[in-house]
């Protein structure tokens, strides 16, 4: 996915669409441009950054607002911010333009820089696996993020042949219903994904715009559409195959595409679907994700 058009630099950004805080960090996550990583892993719970954290070396910085918890140090050589997000795309719209404003624009002067600046950002997160040979506690590496939500339809992008190619088959193969949103579909780095994804299961990841009805789940609200879950289990594209639930990747990939960084997103299986199992050590199989991630992100 890659921006039709992004504001140009000289172009004076209003004190009301750029909010700094008194003493100059960005709103909502509260840091100042010295105070980013070069490498940035975000999680939705903010109680995980602290399990990321204390692998580092050191630690320069601690922040909280909100839910938006930050720990920036080093570890294995390198300058790492472990960021939370909370739940959800909408969190996800504040982050990656907030930390993309913290590389690539004058805070100062209110402009957008001449010369930009790539991130790396990796999402680590837990899912729920859409396939039953997909074991809970496996680590899923998405190659695409597909968004059932709808956060991206509000920025001008336009998307790449690949992923033109992923959306046109999965309307179709699904026999997309009328009376739902149009999804959106945006890749994820190719390198990340390779480095990341080796022994891993690499998929297709579909972002929810919701735990409960828009992941199919029943309590006493009944889903508009009935076995929309198998259509997404049946859909397979170019050797990939939808093999996971969650709630916060396809703003992560189509942001992230749109302003240069590069970024992917690594989950843990705590739940099958369709094997109706749930992890029995998931704060292990986390743990065991962080380490492998911190491993191989800095290698």
């Amino acid at each position: 996915m890659h921006a039709i058009t992004l504001s140009a630099p000289g172009t004076i950004i209003a004190p009301s669409e750029l909010i700094l805080n008194p003493d100059g960090s960005v709103y909502h996550i509260a840091l100042r441009p010295e105070q980013l990583g070069d490498l940035v892993l975000i999680v939705g719970d903010q109680n995980r950054v602290e399990l990321i954290s204390r692998h580092f070396s050191t630690i320069e910085h601690k922040v909280q607002n909100r839910e938006f918890v930050a720990h920036t140090g080093v570890y294995n050589g390198t300058h790492i911010t472990a960021l939370s997000t909370g739940i959800g795309t909408d969190n996800i719209d504040i982050v990656v333009n907030e930390l993309d404003a913290l590389v690539n624009v004058d805070l100062e002067a209110r402009t957008p820089k001449a010369k930009t600046r790539s991130l790396r950002i990796i999402r680590l997160g837990t899912c729920g696996a859409l396939q039953e040979d997909i074991p809970v506690d496996t680590r899923i590496i998405s190659a695409y993020g597909v968004g059932l939500d709808n956060v991206l339809h509000y920025y001008a992008y336009e998307n790449t042949d690949a992923e033109s190619r992923l959306l046109n088959e999965l309307l179709e193969q699904t026999e997309w219903p009328d009376n739902l949103p149009v999804p959106y579909v945006a890749a994820g780095d190719a390198e990340l994904i390779e480095r990341l994804g080796y022994g891993n299961v690499v998929g297709i990841t579909l972002t929810s715009g919701g735990f409960y009805g828009p992941q199919g789940r029943q309590l006493r609200g009944v889903p508009s559409i009935d076995g929309l879950n198998e259509r997404f289990t049946a859909f397979a594209h170019e050797d990939l195959r939808a093999t996971n639930f969650e709630m916060e990747t396809s703003a992560l990939y189509g942001l992230g595409g749109m302003f240069g960084h590069r970024v992917c997103t690594v989950c843990t299986v705590v739940a099958n679907r369709l094997r109706k199992e749930y992890s029995k050590d998931h704060h292990g199989a986390i743990d065991r994700m962080i380490t492998e991630v911190l491993e191989r992100a800095t290698a």
